[in-house]
């Protein structure tokens, strides 16, 4: 048996976007990447981007906090299990992308904004924004995830604002309801996979992610794979010092696919461990997605709430929502 194969590509043919224009707040920098993020959203919906503004020290420190954290015994981690806001430890065995598909070979630990059980949202019943998990034996990790989440989320919020110009809608279009985001960041870990597995057996199986934007940090392990433009798998290269971005389901519905929500996976064929970091850029839980048409064109979609549709997927995706 063997692992689900993928084309290698050469580097050149994959978009890597240089955001250092609009990172500094230079005049006009919003129009300079505009044309290049549309052109790359709608080929194909993903690609990365270096001089993103992110510190690399500061992304080295999660990364250092993920290892020591999926290092902990398995009671350590369960004493975080996920809780109903899908903030928390999930463990191997409780993410299925689709039915049928094997569950994923991974473990991951999900925060979102960071709230007490008092917060108005979370007493309205708003089932995205409530209490994260920490664990108390890393004390440090509250305000390094949090504080990533808040560099994520200002990176996403340029970027949307770029999206918007690109396409010849306001600016703010997609960030109008971003006080409240209902992002969440992710720390993913994945065994070396075992061969015998065989080639349905992936660290996460194909999939669209749900909401508007994704960046994703990888190791220097790989084994991220994208749908490419002719419907073959591609080889996700890490590229150091850069994210890559997928544009996500909601994000394709409000530009009425316009912009392409891309199927991926991972298949860890290192024999080593593997790490990543996701944050899923998203504004606040009720803001309403409706399709933005261009003349001539029809809508393919009726509107949908942000934070309906999200919790939606979690309940398709996910074992412990089902149980």
């Amino acid at each position: 048996m063997t692992y689900a194969t993928a084309r290698e590509i050469a580097l050149s043919e994959i978009p890597v976007i240089d955001l250092a224009a609009l990172s500094a707040g230079e005049p006009n920098a919003v129009a300079q990447v505009a044309v290049q993020l549309t052109q790359a959203a709608e080929r194909v919906g993903f690609f990365y981007v270096r001089n993103h503004g992110i510190p690399q020290s500061q992304i080295d420190a999660i990364f250092d906090i993920s290892h020591r954290f999926f290092a902990r015994p398995p009671e350590d981690k369960r004493k975080l299990a996920v809780n109903a806001y899908h903030h928390g430890f999930i463990e191997m065995g409780e993410a299925q992308m689709y039915a049928g598909a094997n569950t994923d070979l991974k473990e991951s630990f999900v925060w979102g904004l960071d709230v007490g059980a008092d917060d108005p949202d979370t007493l309205a019943g708003n089932r995205l924004i409530g209490p994260n998990r920490w664990p108390d034996y890393m004390p440090e990790m509250r305000a390094a995830l949090v504080g990533y989440m808040q560099a994520c989320n200002a990176l996403g919020a340029r970027l949307l604002e770029a999206f918007a110009v690109s396409i010849g809608v306001p600016h703010d279009t997609f960030i109008r309801s971003f006080d409240r985001p209902i992002s969440r960041g992710s720390l993913v870990y994945y065994p070396p996979q075992d061969p015998a597995l065989g080639s349905r057996q992936f660290g996460v199986a194909p999939h669209t992610d749900y909401g508007c934007l994704t960046f994703v940090y990888q190791d220097e392990v790989g084994g991220l794979q994208v749908m490419g433009a002719e419907g073959q798998w591609l080889m996700a290269h890490p590229i150091p010092g850069t994210f890559v971005v997928n544009v996500g389901d909601l994000l394709a519905r409000w530009t009425n696919d316009r912009f392409k929500s891309t199927p991926h996976r991972v298949v860890n064929s290192s024999g080593r461990e593997r790490y990543s970091m996701a944050v899923f850029v998203d504004p606040n839980h009720d803001t309403l997605i409706a399709p933005i048409v261009r003349d001539g064109e029809m809508a393919k979609y009726e509107p949908v709430d942000c934070g309906d549709y999200i919790l939606g997927r979690y309940d398709t995706s996910f074992a412990y929502r089902r149980s």
